[in-house]
């Protein structure tokens, strides 16, 4: 109980620190300049796992097709993805338009403004229901995002697990402690934009910029943080070693072969299909192989991939990534089938043109990009 006196007493410190410092250094970044609680719902789901930098001309282009949850709820399959390329976890771009489509069935078509409303769409959880009613509404609802833990546990010393239970619940109290002192607080917000809505509304993103721009994961910058004299890990001099996340598990290397078939300067593409990892958008034939097979066995299994024999493997480099714990290397190859035809089912042909027009995995637009680059028949 003491402990939690200390921590109230302690956030209503920190609530003007943060206002003020917000209303002097925050961003401006384009999902600020409004209150339409759609923009800021489009923001937030761009925003997870994704830089700002990265966010801002996809949110931009987005909000100039869909300005409105009624054209995202209308919109085809094709356009939501194709918008969407290259941000990745699609999952989330569909779980949009359903919750789009929840919106026009049970609320008319009007975004709704309570959090439990919110939170029962599709795709959204806590943490977005809470940013978007507090941002949009001035709600005092807490957030609790990567960069929130990190100012928490660094401000007040928190050194358990984050990961845990009972660390997340004491941070989900502490974040909530913070939104209601400032819910309370009776100071001007004069300096702050007026895009903003209130309190509420600038506590949760003051929260969110001072992570991401000054009490960063490495080489936080303490000396300009408002909150450098409240801050528990920079007097003990641990920054660095918080938020404590656990042990991280290991990464898992996977090799991929990508093959460009090509016939009449058209190539072999597929569409994935549903229930998978980048579900409904498109790639080229593909297959996985063990980590050390050899030219053999490599050929072997593009041509059990492609259902024929396959002449030479041409080898036009490799493109590495990363989905979620997977360390992905993809190694391209042109190959040439000698007269003969993939197995059905195997992909339809594309021209140039209409493989631009196409939803690609991030991976495979590359790929897309490298043999565009090529002339779509020489070797990159």
């Amino acid at each position: 109980m003491r402990r939690g006196k200390l921590e109230t007493r302690k956030a209503a410190r920190l609530v003007p620190l943060l206002l003020n410092w917000f209303a002097a250094n925050a961003r401006d970044l384009p999902w600020r300049r409004t209150l339409d609680p759609y923009a800021i719902w489009v923001s937030e789901i761009m925003l997870q796992q994704t830089q700002v930098k990265t966010v801002i001309p996809y949110y931009e282009r987005w909000m100039r097709e869909l300005p409105t949850i009624e054209t995202l709820a209308n919109a085809s399959s094709h356009k939501i993805h194709k918008l969407w390329e290259g941000l990745g976890y699609y999952t989330r771009v569909r779980n949009m338009q359903r919750a789009a489509h929840t919106i026009a069935v049970e609320h008319g078509g009007q975004f709704p403004t309570s959090f439990e409303d919110v939170l029962a769409l599709p795709g959204i959880g806590r943490y977005t229901a809470g940013a978007v009613c507090s941002i949009a509404f001035n709600a005092p609802t807490p957030i609790l995002d990567g960069n929130v833990i990190r100012v928490l546990t660094r401000v007040f010393g928190i050194r358990a697990n984050v990961r845990e239970k009972n660390a997340n619940a004491a941070l989900w109290a502490l974040a909530d402690t913070l939104v209601t002192a400032a819910s309370r607080s009776s100071r001007s917000l004069a300096k702050i934009s007026s895009a903003l809505s209130g309190p509420c509304s600038a506590l949760n993103q003051a929260l969110m910029e001072l992570g991401a721009v000054v009490c960063t994961p490495r080489a936080p910058r303490c000396e300009v943080c408002p909150l450098r004299r409240q801050c528990v890990a920079r007097r003990e001099n641990c920054a660095e070693q918080l938020p404590n996340a656990g042990k991280r598990v290991a990464a898992t290397a996977r090799r991929f072969i990508a093959v460009l078939v090509e016939r009449n300067g058209e190539v072999l593409i597929r569409q994935r299909g549903e229930g998978v990892v980048n579900a409904h958008l498109w790639e080229f034939p593909n297959v996985e192989v063990p980590l050390g097979a050899a030219s053999q066995q490599v050929q072997s299994a593009v041509e059990k991939e492609l259902g024929c024999r396959a002449g030479t493997l041409t080898a036009l480099g490799t493109i590495r990534h990363t989905i979620t714990r997977y360390r992905i290397a993809l190694e391209i190859f042109r190959v040439e089938l000698n007269g003969e035809s993939p197995r059905p089912g195997c992909g339809i042909w594309k021209s140039a043109p209409a493989i631009e027009a196409l939803p690609l995995t991030s991976a495979h637009g590359r790929m897309a990009r490298k043999w565009m680059a090529s002339g779509s028949s020489s070797s990159s």
